[in-house]
């Protein structure tokens, strides 16, 4: 089993941000700053350890953030900073820095190449609105594939893990970014465009409609890509015109047969197989959901693309009723829904046993 992420934030992150802040400001207490920030470190979980060290940093710094600043960017050329030691100097930036707007975000460039700012950006966007907004704007044209992520990442309205900025959650100020970078050589910058649409589909379906429906006419040689991805969540809705811009007809297509165990213990896995057969030429978009009262939740399960109408998929699979920390299944009576191309077509019943 992989190590929770919080373990990530640990003696050696701290060690590689004191090497880099030591190299540039010769006078910082390198080892007391080590012990600050180890000292109660492991009883915290992630986000807190990242605070717990910023906080360590501040006090070891002990310059006005304007001294401080250029200190954290000289940093980043002495140690090999990546994502988990370089979070607290971030996190250092987004709570000592908004009282100086330029120096801040000059900082948080100069940082994200080796650890994303994202987080760390939204207090400027929300205190300064339009002037942050264009200096991120200006980042989507900077040759750093990292600092034109940020743009679009950064400004996402439901960010993961990220403060809502009230700002953000109207579409209108983020398109001309999303715009610069729709089409971008890097992987790493288009999946972020694609994230950011998804969470407007959200709030404002129409909106990210009608972008993704001209995007998708003006072409560009990622813009197939980015498009589905963007729309994943409408597809898994099944709303029709998304279906539309990914070559699927809403509603197309039947189950001939679903076979469901009767019965899942909690902690072990639900088979099923489902045979489905298309009315038409094209993709078929298969999703199941599991249902019991009060709660419905859709999966992806497999996408096929049928040459003519009358062929047939044969896909077995499994559910796993594992228990998370974040979701808690209550024992009882299930439905399983297989749905087909954005319509549920088929329905069986099972029982999640304690």
């Amino acid at each position: 089993m992989a190590s929770p992420l919080k373990d990530m934030i640990n003696a050696t992150s701290v060690a590689a941000l004191a090497d880099g802040v030591a190299a540039a400001r010769g006078v910082f207490p390198r080892d007391r700053f080590v012990a600050r920030a180890l000292a109660g470190l492991d009883g915290l979980e992630l986000k807190a350890r990242v605070g717990h060290v910023a906080r360590a940093l501040h006090a070891s710094l002990d310059l006005p953030f304007p001294q401080a600043a250029p200190v954290l960017r000289e940093a980043t050329t002495h140690t090999g900073l990546d994502m988990w030691s370089g979070w607290p100097a971030t996190d250092y930036v987004a709570t000592h820095g908004v009282e100086h707007l330029d120096e801040a975000m000059n900082t948080l460039a100069v940082i994200t190449p080796f650890a994303t700012a994202e987080f760390a950006v939204r207090p400027y966007l929300d205190r300064y609105q339009d002037i942050a907004l264009k200096i991120v704007r200006d980042w989507a044209d900077d040759p750093d594939e990292h600092l034109r992520r940020l743009a679009s990442e950064g400004t996402r309205p439901r960010l993961p893990w990220g403060a809502r900025v009230r700002r953000l959650m109207s579409p209108g100020p983020t398109l001309p970014i999303l715009e610069r970078l729709r089409d971008d050589p890097s992987e790493y910058v288009r999946r972020s465009v694609a994230n950011h649409v998804n969470d407007i589909a959200k709030d404002h379906p129409d909106t990210a409609l009608a972008l993704l429906r001209r995007w998708h006419a003006e072409g560009g040689e990622h813009t197939d890509r980015v498009v589905r991805h963007a729309a994943r969540g409408l597809l898994r809705a099944g709303h029709p015109e998304a279906l539309g811009l990914v070559g699927a007809a809403h509603g197309s297509g039947t189950v001939e047969s679903l076979v469901v165990a009767d019965t899942v213990v909690t902690g072990d896995r639900l088979p099923f197989t489902v045979t489905v057969r298309a009315e038409v030429p094209g993709p078929l978009l298969l999703k199941y959901a599991v249902c019991r009262d009060g709660s419905r939740r859709v999966f992806h399960l497999a996408e096929r693309v049928a040459q003519g109408a009358g062929d047939t998929f044969t896909l077995a699979r499994a559910h796993s009723f594992r228990p998370v920390t974040t979701r808690a299944e209550p024992p009882g009576p299930r439905d399983l829904e297989m749905i087909v191309n954005g319509e549920v077509r088929a329905t069986a019943p099972f029982t999640l046993l304690p």
